[in-house]
């Protein structure tokens, strides 16, 4: 979709106009190599278990790869019922036709969702008669309570929004009968590229902000795709914790191309729980603490029912509220990493590796060719001589 001259103000308002300028180049994902990461994500916890202990996107990662804000107010609201966030409780498909200027095609509907190729049809090209309520209206229908007021999107906290549907996704993706990936992949990859130099494709050392934009021309390389989720496997299993970077945002580099917004007290993403990921944040880490149990949560998928979320998740919004008396504090050092107590409890507890033994030999198949046979034998033979005094 061409991004109109008239919709910029709006994006920069929203401060998503440095998202939006990547729709020409957006790099691919490579799709194997997050499935090897999938298998590697933990629901209970929301991290990755690696060989050398545990990591994860955290708030801090969202804020540097891509400039979201993470501090402001949730993203919640209700999915089926929108008259609860309307004056004088206005029905949402009134509430859809005033500001489309229409109702799409029954065809077109799914309950309280509109298929987003009604929404490229009508409104690729923008019309040049087009006022300003015309240009506010690019949006999903579920997200109509939001973008009603382009004005006021700047408050919302859109970077907790796409971390939790990040881990919501790989969550999804843990289930042996998911086969399609979905979420923000591109910072998913990004944050692999960054923290994973081994994983890192080679011929991108130049980047400025924000930093997933480092890979907008990445292609994937033409291997079969199984060949590439074996090797993925494989090269995850193999890691030391020396091949982790726990702190690539503290490079000269890094401050000298990052918004200085990023550089905020707020941005330091100390305020979910990064307690089993201490050391992407300069600390040591130690034994952690049980995670929280939010199976209950998990079992949530937003379908039916029109409950207003503020009331039905209080705790949550009321925790979130209270976010500044909740901050982890974290005590930096000089060589960030796993303590020996817990190399030796993860070595104990956790499972490792995911390829099989034969795996870890050497790849390369040994072929003896009949000379080379021979060629053993006479030496065999030679040695014996010698000893013999033959």
């Amino acid at each position: 979709m061409h991004l109109h001259d008239r919709i910029i103000p709006y994006l920069k308002t929203a401060d998503l106009y440095h998202l939006a300028r990547l729709n020409s180049q957006w790099f691919w994902v490579d799709e194997p190599l997050l499935k090897a990461f999938i298998e590697r994500w933990r629901p209970e916890m929301h991290t990755f278990h690696m060989p050398f202990g545990e990591c994860s996107i955290t708030l801090q990662d969202v804020a540097y790869q891509l400039g979201l804000p993470i501090d402001g107010e949730p993203v919640s609201g209700c999915l089926t019922e929108f008259e609860n966030l309307m004056e004088h409780g206005k029905p949402a498909w009134v509430w859809f036709c005033e500001l489309f200027g229409e109702l799409p095609l029954q065809s077109k509907v799914k309950q309280m969702t509109v298929c987003y190729t009604w929404f490229h049809e009508r409104f690729r090209v923008l019309p040049a008669d087009a006022t300003d309520e015309t240009n506010a209206n690019r949006v999903h229908l579920r997200w109509l309570p939001y973008l009603a007021s382009l004005d006021d999107l700047g408050r919302y906290n859109w970077g907790s929004a796409a971390l939790a549907w990040l881990y919501r996704c790989l969550c999804r993706g843990t289930n042996r009968n998911v086969v399609n990936l979905a979420g923000p992949l591109q910072l998913l990859q990004s944050w692999i590229f960054w923290r994973f130099p081994t994983l890192r494709p080679s011929g991108f050392d130049v980047f400025g902000f924000h930093l997933a934009s480092r890979w907008a021309t990445f292609l994937l390389r033409n291997d079969p795709g199984d060949q590439r989720s074996v090797s993925a496997r494989l090269s995850l299993d193999r890691l030391r914790v020396h091949d982790f970077v726990w702190e690539p945002y503290s490079s000269a580099e890094v401050g000298a191309v990052i918004h200085p917004k990023i550089l905020a007290d707020e941005h330091l993403g100390y305020w979910h729980q990064v307690d089993r990921v201490l050391p992407q944040f300069g600390s040591l880490q130690h034994l952690p603490e049980p995670a929280l149990n939010i199976d209950w949560l998990h079992a949530k998928d937003g379908r039916g029912g029109d409950r207003w979320f503020p009331t039905y998740y209080r705790e949550w919004h009321q925790h979130w509220e209270n976010r500044l008396h909740s901050i982890i504090w974290v005590d930096r050092v000089l060589d960030p990493g796993p303590s020996s107590d817990y190399l030796e409890w993860w070595c104990r507890v956790a499972h490792r590796f995911l390829s099989p033994d034969v795996a870890f030999q050497d790849p390369r198949p040994i072929v003896l060719t009949e000379e080379a046979r021979r060629r053993h034998l006479l030496e065999c033979t030679f040695t014996t001589d010698q000893i013999t005094g033959k």
